[in-house]
């Protein structure tokens, strides 16, 4: 019998699970890290946001657009595999994780050691991180970019070479090309979260080139988590150029067009010498069985692929043309999410909003009067148009 969304989420809160996860369930994402401290008493990175204040607030059902989730969830061919495969739980994910790496190479027509798969394309980056990086080989990164590369960095001791973005908030290609020499590992976040921008075939390419000549040992990762949000004509995936260039990886994740945040699968594709350096770091058992079954459902299942891209296309329209008429034009996005000048401190505007149900991301220094925007359903967005109107007015008289 077919699964909804409705009736699986039912079914699985079983034996206390429901009861376990319930304060948590305003909180997901990165997001929710501080609200995460209050149960596990953990010590968490500093640039981590500090929890949903909707939670301490008791705001009731939020509208949560500031992890850039899909709002939809997974398609009905992912809940049923999962629900079927939940007879695997007691096992160790081996073969699962082997038949996931052979079905993403299936679906990008490259060899199975061409695939590095991970705990979300969170984990891909902390191996990337670990292998490349370290006290004599720098991080060159945009700011702000996305900043999983940079914390692990960090812990690596690795020198952060961070260049703000251009005046149309897109990464400064030139800039970082300049800091390339000795460093150790280029993040190209492209579309770049959290700015929306993205760069054309032609120049990623043509930067590709330049950094492998600058610096001989330096290697390039493009993250491509919201590659399938693109309709640029300009753009394309520089998956072709990673199966030619030894020093070239490119990130894919299953937490954003198909609605998986919450399984956590991610994978890399790239020369096979790059990826067993990266793979010395891979956690053991890192995917787990449903995520496995969850990831090589959708991967053919193009049909909620489309659905999925024309939806975040309606509401990602719909809330540009709500801030334009407000006079803050946002960033020219290719995802799912908005970066838009608000023209006021993001913190402020961030709890203002948070008091009225709608939660929006946290400050991304240097852009500190932006506030980022997910994209969540285009009824949520119509409820949170009307909050932003709303604060917005307020703080312009």
């Amino acid at each position: 019998m077919p699964v909804s969304r409705r009736s699986f989420l039912k079914s699985a809160s079983v034996g206390g699970v429901g009861a376990l996860t319930l304060p948590l369930i305003g909180a997901r994402g990165s997001e929710a890290s501080r609200e995460l401290e209050r149960f596990a008493g953990a010590e968490l990175p500093a640039f981590v946001s500090e929890a949903r204040r909707a939670l301490r607030l008791r705001v009731a059902d939020p509208v949560r657009l500031d992890s850039n989730e899909n709002p939809n969830g997974p398609g009905a061919r992912v809940l049923e595999a999962v629900r079927a495969m939940f007879v695997e739980s007691p096992r160790y994910p081996d073969v699962a994780t082997v038949e996931l790496q052979a079905a993403i190479a299936s679906h990008h027509h490259v060899a199975p050691e061409q695939v590095l798969v991970g705990c979300g394309s969170g984990e891909v980056l902390r191996m990337a991180a670990y292998a490349f990086t370290g006290p004599q080989r720098a991080l060159v990164t945009g700011a702000p970019s996305f900043e999983d590369p940079v914390r692990h960095a960090e812990m690596m001791n690795a020198e952060i070479r961070a260049v703000p973005v251009d005046a149309r908030l897109a990464l400064d290609l030139d800039g970082m090309l300049a800091r390339v020499r000795g460093a150790g590992l280029v993040f190209l976040c492209n579309p770049n979260n959290p700015t929306g921008t993205v760069h054309g075939a032609t120049a990623v390419r043509e930067f590709i080139t330049r950094v492998t000549r600058a610096s001989r040992d330096c290697v390039v990762m493009v993250d491509e988590a919201y590659h399938e949000y693109v309709d640029d004509p300009a753009y394309a995936s520089m998956l072709p150029e990673a199966l030619q260039n030894p020093r070239l990886v490119v990130v894919r994740t299953f937490s954003k067009v198909y609605g998986m945040a919450g399984l956590r699968a991610g994978y890399a594709i790239g020369n096979p010498d790059v990826l067993r350096q990266m793979r010395r770091h891979r956690l053991p058992n890192s995917i787990n069985v449903l995520a496995s079954a969850a990831a090589i459902a959708t991967l053919p299942d193009a049909a909620h692929l489309e659905r999925e891209r024309d939806l975040n296309r309606l509401a990602r329209d719909f809330t540009r043309q709500a801030f334009e008429g407000l006079g803050r034009t946002p960033a020219d996005s290719q995802a799912n999410f908005l970066m838009v000048p608000i023209g006021r401190d993001s913190r402020a505007f961030r709890d203002v909003c948070a008091r009225h149900g709608i939660l929006v991301g946290r400050p991304f220094p240097p852009l500190t009067t932006h506030a980022r925007i997910s994209i969540g359903t285009i009824d949520e967005m119509r409820r949170a148009a009307d909050v932003f109107r709303q604060v917005l007015s307020a703080s312009a008289n």
